[in-house]
């Protein structure tokens, strides 16, 4: 249950100084992530006719950033953000526009498939690389949870805004307008989320910021994997992506289904509107269960909740389970992102986020190579079972293995969010 005790909020956290130098141009350089799958669903489904070719060619983006944005992580902890960031935005941009040219040239699969490797690999980690810059800020400061949460929210306000400016884009303007903008907003806000220099963690995660005049302190570099209960969360989030990708190419499905193909944009926005509310609410209480609870709770909810997407038939009633459904992430997402914090030594934390990140994006390629598919093949909402079926299995893999979840300090503790590893007793 939650505590009725006071906590900062978040317009204290919006006043911390220098905040908005990394806030701002880090929203429009993550605002692409959200665009990326399916504005390559819908530009590849266009020219091809399938929704399977258009979930495969978007399945190798995302694998190749599940598999890739780890290593990103950890050169980021090691040498800095702006090192990574300033080669990964330009090569991005460049092989997006390739993807874009070579669908629209009806060039051969394995093209498509060659440049969506590279698409993928460079999607720039803004979202972790902002978490570490509230970790560099706030250190032990109570503000911390409320930073996890107002980053969850943002990151749900980027999948509202994303997929409603990608469907607007690819069926008013032209199919290719989605991917054209992905990459100029990859381009442009990436560089100007880089060029903030003064807020960079200190290279090895020693606290402070590069700027600050902390120096570079002299860390052992011990990879976030061999943390068992990173493993756990990981899994977790592939349940998560499974959501996000079976419902992206399966809402375009049925919308295209009732000759609506406008609705796609919306019918997702309610969905992630609705995880942008309880990611709100999610930062506005004090909790006062452990987090390993909650994430327990939270997570079977979301695996009721998406098993009965695949008997909705209406645009009301799938926009309400739809709306259900994206209420149960957000506090999956907050809780995984806070349970890091005390699971992870600081200097490898950048690390862990992006295998969170990666792992999302991995489910999200599976998902969507499954569910179109199972679109292509039966038609009538099948695609739906892909998100019930990934979060039924990472739900059990998590009542299994809940215990990992356990951080490294004595007592019933709760991880206070981003960045600061001593935990919070709880009353």
């Amino acid at each position: 249950m939650a505590s009725t005790v006071t906590r900062p909020g978040y317009g204290q956290l919006l006043r911390t100084r220098g905040a908005w130098t990394f806030l701002l141009p880090g929203f429009a350089a993550r605002q692409p992530f959200a665009m990326l799958t399916l504005s390559i669903v819908l530009l590849v489904q266009h020219t091809t006719g399938s929704y399977g070719v258009a979930g495969a060619v978007a399945a190798v983006t995302g694998v190749s950033m599940a598999l890739f944005a780890p290593y990103s992580g950890r050169l980021a902890d090691r040498y800095g953000q702006r090192t990574v960031l300033l080669p990964g935005v330009l090569v991005h941009a460049a092989s997006g526009l390739t993807l874009t040219f070579l669908a629209l040239a009806d060039a051969p699969l394995w093209a498509l498939f060659l440049a969506s490797v590279p698409t993928g690999a460079s999607v720039p980690q803004v979202g972790p690389m902002v978490r570490a810059r509230w970790a560099a800020k706030l250190k032990d400061s109570p503000l911390m949870s409320t930073a996890a949460a107002f980053e969850s929210v943002t990151d749900e306000l980027t999948f509202v805004l994303g997929p409603l400016l990608a469907t607007a884009l690819c069926t008013s303007v032209d199919p290719a307008a989605g991917l054209v903008t992905e990459a100029a907003l990859t381009l442009v806000g990436g560089l100007l989320f880089a060029a903030q220099k003064s807020t960079q963690p200190v290279v090895g995660g020693a606290g402070g910021a590069e700027g600050s005049g902390g120096g570079h302190a002299r860390v052992e570099h011990v990879s976030a994997l061999r943390v068992p209960g990173v493993r756990v969360l990981i899994v977790v989030f592939l349940g998560i992506g499974s959501v996000f990708g079976g419902m992206q190419v399966s809402l375009a499905a049925f919308t295209e289904s009732i000759g609506e193909p406008g609705l796609n944009g919306v019918l997702y926005g309610v969905f992630a509107a609705g995880n942008m509310i309880s990611g709100l609410a999610c930062g506005a209480i004090a909790w006062k269960v452990a987090p390993q609870q909650r994430l327990l709770v939270g997570y079977t909810a979301l695996a009721l909740t998406a098993s009965g997407l695949w008997a909705a038939h209406s645009v009301l009633v799938l926009a309400g389970l739809g709306l259900l459904v994206g209420m149960c992430i957000a506090p999956a997402i907050v809780t995984g992102y806070t349970l890091v914090e005390g699971l992870v030594p600081a200097g490898a934390r950048t690390e862990a986020f992006t295998w969170l990140t990666g792992a999302v994006a991995l489910g999200q390629a599976a998902a969507v190579t499954v569910a179109g598919q199972l679109e292509d093949r039966f038609r009538e909402g099948a695609g739906f079972l892909v998100p019930m079926g990934g979060t039924v299995l990472a739900l059990a893999v998590l009542v299994t293995l809940r215990s990992r979840l356990a951080t490294r300090s004595p007592g019933r503790t709760v991880a206070r969010g981003v960045g600061h590893r001593a935990p919070a007793t709880v009353d």
